[in-house]
């Protein structure tokens, strides 16, 4: 235990440099450290990501200890994750007393920002969130692992009964509650050799992340783009829904990303996808669509704030200043993406973020500079579809309320051209594919 807490240690100060996301971090030293076993790796991921999820509160607690400053966020991450007498029987005496003097405090007593360890510039934005304790207590849990199947290639039911025959059943498989096609583990399996991955038959993807597709609602034939693609996880399912016909636009503007989507594309079977690297949202290539897309889905970049389950360290790397830095690109490529929809088509825009910035002010800032679109209600769409019923006109998915990844997508359709529209066309057109 005693060298276990000089591992912690050691992957907690790098990761404290914010330099890099704390699982290439993890991963990186993982490498660097080959002799580690599967139960020894466990252990430090999970203690490590511990400590980015209290960070605040353990700082706190900390203050009053001795020793290194690192080595006692690694002990207050080991102690909360591991058998807490195993811990204490390697610590010296001052370190001894310490734990015992921070045991006796109760969080309840310590304020919401500390407790539930939020940096100040995201408290502020949160404060007035309804049920807010319930909403950070529930970021701040780890996430179960949620997969879908490829509706191309396999059935929910039937895949359901396969994992429960092979070595998924210890995961404990079930059905996602909204999602026609999620299935939820217990846990992080490593899925990479299963050959239900390897023959395309299911993909990681986040329950929250599936829905958006019911959103977008891609029909056969129809041409679509999935303007920030990344690894492809939504275009794979938007290909599924369009049974692998029309034409399927993956626009990114990280060829390594697109490179990384490419193995995905082949296992899932699909033959209407065609990635593009785009150097930047007005991209030639993006103005070649202009007014052409049936679908238009915009996964913006943004803080991720709706994915601290996963990702803890975000809440400390992301600031008041790269927020707004995130929320000027929002609105480039919203307003870019929004020329490539034809009149009378739809345009979706979501972002894994809670953060009203991110998300309805977006929306609302789009509206009042593109009066040729309008909002639709995505209740209705969404009721129709899952068996998840929300206020509208919005959706907006909270873990403590659907367990999922905080979500926000909206609906955006460009009205339809009237005859006095056509008249103006060569106006019209001008409009569209001007630069802003």
């Amino acid at each position: 235990m005693a060298v276990r807490i000089e591992q912690v240690r050691q992957v907690l100060d790098e990761v404290l440099t914010w330099q890099f996301a704390a699982d290439s971090v993890v991963s990186h030293w993982f490498r660097a450290h080959p002799g580690l076993g599967i139960r020894d790796r466990a252990d430090v991921a999970e203690a490590v990501y511990d400590v980015l999820r209290h960070l605040r509160r353990y700082r706190q607690l900390g203050e009053s200890g001795v020793g290194p400053a690192v080595r006692r966020l690694a002990i207050q991450g080991l102690a909360a994750t591991k058998v807490r007498q195993n811990i204490y029987e390697v610590l010296d005496p001052g370190e001894q007393a310490w734990l015992d003097r921070i045991d006796q405090i109760d969080p309840v007593s310590l304020p919401l920002a500390v407790r539930e360890s939020l940096p100040d510039w995201l408290f502020e934005r949160i404060k007035a969130f309804d049920d807010l304790p319930s909403l950070v207590h529930a970021l701040n849990q780890p996430a179960s692992l949620d997969i879908r199947v490829n509706p191309m290639k396999a059935d929910r039911d039937d895949m359901l009964a396969d994992l429960t025959k092979g070595n998924a059943v210890r995961h404990s498989p079930v059905a996602t509650p909204y999602s026609p096609w999620g299935i939820r583990l217990a846990g992080r399996p490593s899925m990479n050799k299963w050959h239900q991955f390897e023959h395309g038959l299911i993909e990681v993807q986040d329950e929250g992340s599936q829905l958006l597709a019911l959103l977008v609602g891609p029909k056969r034939g129809e041409m679509v783009i999935d303007f920030c693609a990344g690894a492809g996880g939504k275009t794979l399912l938007l290909g599924a829904l369009m049974r692998s016909t029309g034409r399927l636009y993956a626009f990114d503007v990280s060829a390594t990303r697109l490179a990384k989507a490419k193995p995905r594309f082949a296992r899932s079977g699909l033959s209407n996808i065609v990635p593009v690297v785009i150097d930047h949202e007005n991209d030639s290539r993006v103005r070649r669509l202009a007014g052409k897309a049936h679908r238009v889905l915009v996964d913006a970049p943004c803080s991720g704030m709706g994915t601290l389950r996963r990702n803890p360290d975000l809440k400390w790397r992301q600031s008041a200043q790269s927020l707004q830095e995130l929320m000027a690109l929002q609105t480039k490529i919203l307003a870019s993406a929004a020329r490539c929809v034809a009149p009378g088509g739809r345009l979706v825009y979501a972002t894994c973020s809670i953060l009203t910035e991110e998300n309805e002010a977006q929306v609302e800032g789009f509206l009042s500079t593109h009066p040729d679109f309008e909002l639709v209600d995505a209740a209705p769409i969404m009721a129709a579809r899952a068996d998840l019923h929300i206020q509208g006109p919005y959706l907006k998915l909270r873990p403590d309320v659907h367990g999922t990844d905080g979500f926000f997508a909206a609906i955006l359709e460009r009205k339809k051209l009237s005859i006095e529209d056509v008249s103006e066309m060569p106006e019209i057109v001008a409009q569209i594919t001007t630069d802003d």
